[in-house]
């Protein structure tokens, strides 16, 4: 199962940048064994800043082909960490690659929401894009660690 993030907006070097690929990796390495990944990220920038919509274009063309689109966004479901983890258990099941969907500034245009088939927040909080992609490439860590049977996720 492949995962791609799709992210508008560039990262530069940093500690976001550092902390995800880290957790990407370590989701690349120890997720083969339980079929998960490879994690890649692609970033798409609306250069002269035509908006959401714009935005949404460029996300689109980078969506990998018949993938399961998951925006990040808050209005999605809030779930636990278990959950999420039988959620990407499932899609690995059904043999499906994923595409997740990180907004920019203004967050997802609502013509490419309304084509997720799911939609998942980290809360009822507005976050960061940048910390975001954090965030969501830890969990996808985590979800292969619930997975995988490891201690790294303690109740």
């Amino acid at each position: 199962m492949k995962v791609t993030i799709c992210a508008v907006g560039k990262l530069r070097k940093g500690p976001e940048l550092a902390l995800i690929s880290d957790y990407l990796d370590r989701f690349g390495k120890a997720g083969r064994a339980q079929g998960l990944g490879p994690a890649s990220v692609v970033e798409v920038e609306d250069k002269r800043n035509l908006g959401m919509e714009a935005e949404a274009a460029l996300l689109e063309r980078a969506l990998p082909a018949g993938a399961v689109l998951i925006t990040l966004d808050e209005r999605g479901d809030v779930v636990s960490s278990p959950e999420f983890a039988a959620k990407l258990g499932g899609w690995r099941d059904n043999a499906r690659d994923l595409a997740f969907v990180i907004g920019g500034a203004d967050g997802i245009a609502p013509s490419l929401r309304a084509k997720a088939d799911w939609s998942l927040s980290f809360g009822r909080m507005v976050w960061p894009h940048m910390m975001v992609r954090v965030m969501l490439s830890e969990q996808l860590y985590r979800a292969g660690q619930i997975l995988a049977g490891t201690p790294y996720h303690r109740v």
